[in-house]
């Protein structure tokens, strides 16, 4: 019998098991959402007259709707004055897992002042979680450099090879028992956690695509991280911005997809100057922080001799997304076609396939735009020249020169 859940505040303390001081803390950083009024009136029960209340240790919110709760304010309602039980908060705040895993983090202060006197935040996810029983994921942005993906496609439209298949299958073993060999073998103190994996090969070869399925079919969220867009020219930004990515994912089930990886893991260069010194400082904290990440991590690459060669070794699995034979195009255009269409008999598929070298990305477009100059034919036949006219569009995107390479009277323009 299914167990029946409550609410997610309580499933939630329940599910991690949390100490009871943990559950104040949980509560404390919840109050604001939920009733911003209530320290301030908490403090003027005690100060009539106005005033601040140090001991109280909380921060005032920067819209001057209310106060929030500091590591100090845990301190105080849970240890009163007592130095030893305030030490022992400090620690706890310090080594929960709900710090640990970033659903609760104490904001940072300048050097100097206090640690704790930084305010208990909460991940929007979370209060999200609590409030409405669903819990959101991030948006892009400064503080989340990272966007979901999705597919509507399904596992039957991705073309793979027999060995490829194969490696795919591997993943997907890893993802459904990792927890598993982990509790339940104790692997934990052998193996580093999470999952580390290289896809490489031309580009629309079907590496996005795969990231998008594995975590459709999983139940898990992708994230594509365009490290093009975290790599700073400013000292130390770089390593920031990827800090707040890793905090936010830590423990959270994402599989992590990183476009582009040469971007920052391509080959080390000599230490000439400052700038290289602090270059390969950000290629090691981030091979140290993919290392360390409990979940499965892709880096993506058109070219996997751009990838030093201390970081191959780092990857659990390095799968290459083989450009298509012409077994494999004839495939892919069979399965891009639309289900609807009806295609014209001049259109030989085989001939097609063989003919023009393009990958699966080039061919979805040149379906895509096939089908819209259909449409646009007030007709419902796909025609030979209209896909013809889709796989010139394709060609010289590439920067190549397009060939009619068919025997069969159709100009290159497309007309006949």
């Amino acid at each position: 019998m299914k167990e029946k859940k409550g609410h997610p505040f309580t499933d939630f303390v329940k599910e991690k098991n949390l100490s009871n001081e943990e559950q104040l803390v949980l509560s404390l950083t919840l109050i604001p959402h939920l009733r911003p009024e209530l320290y301030t009136n908490l403090i003027q029960h005690f100060l009539p007259q106005g005033g601040d209340l140090p001991i109280f240790g909380a921060a005032k919110a920067k819209n001057a709707r209310g106060i929030i709760p500091t590591g100090e304010t845990a301190q105080f309602i849970l240890g009163g004055t007592d130095t030893l039980t305030r030490l022992k908060i400090f620690r706890l705040l310090r080594t929960s897992d709900l710090i640990k895993s970033g659903i609760i983090s104490i904001e940072h202060v300048p050097d100097g002042e206090p640690e704790m006197s930084g305010k208990l935040v909460f991940a929007r996810e979370y209060v999200d979680l609590f409030l409405t029983g669903e819990m959101s994921t991030p948006s892009f942005g400064p503080d989340f450099p990272a966007q979901k993906i999705d597919t509507e496609r399904n596992w039957d439209d991705l073309v793979l090879t027999e060995e490829l298949e194969e490696q795919i299958d591997e993943l997907k073993t890893w993802i459904q028992y990792n927890k598993r060999l982990m509790k339940e073998w104790e692997m934990s103190k052998k193996l580093k956690p999470g999952y580390r994996v290289l896809f490489h090969g031309p580009s629309g070869t079907g590496k996005t695509l795969t990231a998008s399925l594995l975590g459709k079919y999983t139940g898990r969220d992708v994230f594509r991280v365009n490290l093009s867009t975290i790599v700073s020219k400013y000292i130390g930004e770089t390593e920031k911005n990827l800090e707040k990515l890793f905090s936010k994912a830590d423990n959270k089930d994402w599989i992590l997809f990183f476009d582009e990886a040469d971007s920052l893991f391509g080959k080390r260069t000599d230490v000439n100057d400052s700038h290289d010194r602090y270059a390969n400082q950000e290629v090691s904290y981030l091979l140290q922080r993919v290392e360390n990440f409990n979940g499965l991590v892709i880096l993506s690459t058109n070219f996997k001799t751009n990838i030093d060669d201390a970081f191959l070794r780092r990857f659990n699995a390095i799968i290459k997304f083989p450009f298509p034979d012409a077994k494999l195009r004839k495939s892919i255009w069979e399965k891009s076609l639309p289900n609807r269409a009806k295609i014209d008999p001049d259109v030989d598929i085989e001939e097609i396939a063989v003919r023009y070298k393009l990958t699966g990305g080039n061919i979805i477009n040149a379906v895509h735009l096939a089908s819209l100059k259909t449409l646009g034919d007030k007709s419902e036949i796909i025609t030979l020249r209209n896909l013809l006219h889709g796989i010139k569009r394709e060609v010289e995107k590439e920067g190549k020169i397009f060939n009619n390479l068919l025997n069969n009277g159709v100009k290159p323009n497309g007309t006949k």
